[in-house]
């Protein structure tokens, strides 16, 4: 029989369930998951605020069965928002995807093992409404023998790239072995953001070919960081910063800055990192949320 403890999350009562587990192997439990969303929402909320969220559910910890879950689950709570968004291809007409707007629906799904939490680069209205972009974003990817020192100098390439055109860009890692940059943009459809992502991904190979791969044939990426530009379709997915991910020990999607980048600083963080830099300097990402930029 699993041990519950009710709690009550911002006049909000929940009732979490074993606490104890453990959920990584080196005995990181889910209350300590749970204790982390708690401490990291401040910064994190902003960046989840009106996007639907896929959660990756980790039941029997990271060495465990996952699974994707877009769905809201039957049992969701009533004060959790829903919003039903149009699937075409799916294996559903439509999803009543979850948006975590506030801590109480944060600690839930954390409580249902929800290690991992993606968004989308758009937003919804209060009605649901699907509004066009306003993120841009870069995933970069190295293939052994590349590392994250390759990715750190295509990094720096389409930082250069982009400043040309006029666009700021952000970093943060992937918490596994990657970079993603972030372009806070002026909402533009998806068709035409994800049509300058692939083209500036395809100038930069031409530039860099013996470091940057730009096609999807994973046999292409050995030794050359890929820089996928998809993640821009509409219906595609970024881990959100300060999400957890599910690696042997507990890692973190951390916003970073250039100078970290180009110094060659540890780019592994943990929880009590990521907590540790968020008190120290603030949300790294927090220009994201206000910035708008036009496409070139």
């Amino acid at each position: 029989m699993s041990a519950k403890t009710k709690v009550q999350v911002d006049g909000t009562e929940l009732t979490l369930s074993n606490l104890d587990k453990v959920l990584y192997p080196d005995g990181f439990t889910k209350g300590e998951v749970i204790d982390y969303y708690a401490r990291i929402a401040p910064a994190m909320l902003p960046h989840l605020k009106d996007r639907p969220a896929t959660r990756v559910r980790y039941p029997d910890g990271v060495d465990g069965p996952a699974f994707f879950e877009k769905n809201a689950p039957p049992h969701t709570p009533d004060w959790v928002r829903t919003v039903r968004i149009p699937t075409p291809g799916g294996s559903r007409e439509a999803v009543d995807f979850v948006v975590i707007d506030d801590l109480p629906t944060l600690i839930w799904a954390a409580n249902l093992a929800a290690l991992e939490l993606h968004v989308t680069q758009w937003k919804v209205g209060p009605r649901g409404g699907m509004h066009d972009p306003d993120l841009m974003v870069f995933d970069l990817d190295p293939g052994a023998p590349a590392g994250i020192d390759d990715a750190r100098k295509a990094a720096g390439l389409l930082r250069d790239l982009l400043d040309a055109d006029g666009l700021e860009s952000y970093p943060k890692t992937s918490g596994k072995k990657g970079l993603h940059l972030y372009v806070p943009i002026e909402e533009t459809s998806a068709e035409r953001t994800t049509a300058y992502a692939e083209q500036a991904a395809q100038r930069l190979e031409k530039d860099h070919q013996d470091l940057v791969v730009s096609h999807m044939d994973r046999r292409l990426r050995k030794g050359k960081v890929f820089v996928d530009w998809s993640q821009n379709q509409r219906h595609k997915t970024t881990v959100a910063p300060y999400s957890l991910r599910a690696t042997a020990e507990p890692s973190v999607s951390a916003p970073v800055t250039w100078e970290e980048i180009e110094n060659g600083a540890d780019l592994r963080f943990g929880p009590d990192d990521v907590r540790e830099r968020v008190e120290r300097h603030g949300d790294l990402l927090a220009p994201i949320l206000e910035l708008r930029q036009k496409l070139p």
